[in-house]
Protein backbone atom coordinates (compact mmCIF):
# COMPACT_ATOMS: atom_id res chain seq x y z
CA UNK A 1 0.00 0.00 0.00
CA UNK A 2 1.13 3.08 -0.87
CA UNK A 3 2.16 6.31 1.62
CA UNK A 4 -0.45 8.23 0.41
CA UNK A 5 -2.95 5.62 -0.26
CA UNK A 6 -6.36 6.37 1.83
CA UNK A 7 -7.10 3.79 4.06
CA UNK A 8 -10.68 3.14 6.24
CA UNK A 9 -9.89 3.55 9.98
CA UNK A 10 -12.13 3.64 12.76
CA UNK A 11 -11.49 5.59 16.01
CA UNK A 12 -12.97 4.94 19.38
CA UNK A 13 -12.72 7.78 21.71
CA UNK A 14 -13.50 8.39 25.00
CA UNK A 15 -13.58 11.26 27.10
CA UNK A 16 -14.20 11.15 30.77
CA UNK A 17 -13.61 15.01 31.63
CA UNK A 18 -16.75 17.25 29.91
CA UNK A 19 -14.13 19.99 30.09
CA UNK A 20 -12.55 19.57 26.84
CA UNK A 21 -15.60 18.05 24.69
CA UNK A 22 -15.39 21.59 23.36
CA UNK A 23 -11.93 21.01 22.19
CA UNK A 24 -12.78 17.45 21.13
CA UNK A 25 -15.65 19.07 18.67
CA UNK A 26 -12.92 21.89 17.31
CA UNK A 27 -10.52 18.95 16.39
CA UNK A 28 -13.21 16.39 14.64
CA UNK A 29 -14.59 19.91 12.65
CA UNK A 30 -11.26 20.33 11.58
CA UNK A 31 -10.82 17.33 10.35
CA UNK A 32 -14.41 16.62 8.90
CA UNK A 33 -13.37 16.61 5.06
CA UNK A 34 -11.87 13.11 6.65
CA UNK A 35 -14.73 11.90 8.98
CA UNK A 36 -17.33 9.67 6.77
CA UNK A 37 -20.06 8.91 9.95
CA UNK A 38 -19.98 9.72 13.89
CA UNK A 39 -21.72 8.12 16.46
CA UNK A 40 -21.53 9.55 20.14
CA UNK A 41 -23.01 8.18 23.36
CA UNK A 42 -23.61 10.08 26.33
CA UNK A 43 -22.82 7.68 29.39
CA UNK A 44 -23.91 10.42 32.34
CA UNK A 45 -24.20 7.23 35.16
CA UNK A 46 -20.68 6.74 34.53
CA UNK A 47 -19.23 10.21 33.87
CA UNK A 48 -18.24 9.85 30.50
CA UNK A 49 -18.74 9.39 26.43
CA UNK A 50 -17.87 7.29 23.99
CA UNK A 51 -17.63 8.85 19.90
CA UNK A 52 -16.46 6.38 17.32
CA UNK A 53 -15.55 8.02 13.98
CA UNK A 54 -15.06 6.16 10.49
CA UNK A 55 -12.21 7.92 8.76
CA UNK A 56 -11.50 7.52 5.10
CA UNK A 57 -7.80 9.22 4.48
CA UNK A 58 -3.99 8.52 4.24
CA UNK A 59 -1.64 7.72 6.53
CA UNK A 60 -0.43 10.66 7.92
CA UNK A 61 -3.88 12.58 8.21
CA UNK A 62 -5.32 9.51 10.72
CA UNK A 63 -2.24 9.88 12.75
CA UNK A 64 -2.26 14.10 12.78
CA UNK A 65 -6.57 13.67 14.19
CA UNK A 66 -5.47 10.72 16.31
CA UNK A 67 -2.44 12.48 18.08
CA UNK A 68 -4.57 15.76 18.48
CA UNK A 69 -7.36 13.68 19.98
CA UNK A 70 -4.51 11.67 22.25
CA UNK A 71 -2.58 14.51 23.27
CA UNK A 72 -5.89 16.19 25.41
CA UNK A 73 -6.16 15.46 29.06
CA UNK A 74 -9.20 13.02 30.10
CA UNK A 75 -9.39 11.36 26.53
CA UNK A 76 -8.27 8.05 25.49
CA UNK A 77 -8.58 6.49 22.28
CA UNK A 78 -8.16 3.18 20.15
CA UNK A 79 -7.54 3.26 15.88
CA UNK A 80 -8.16 0.23 14.27
CA UNK A 81 -7.37 0.33 10.23
CA UNK A 82 -10.12 -1.44 8.45
CA UNK A 83 -8.33 -1.43 5.18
Amino acid sequence: MEHNEKRMAVISIVVRDRSVSQSVNEILSRHGDIIRGRLGVPFQERGLSVIVILLEADNPKIGAISGALGNLPGVTLRSTMLI
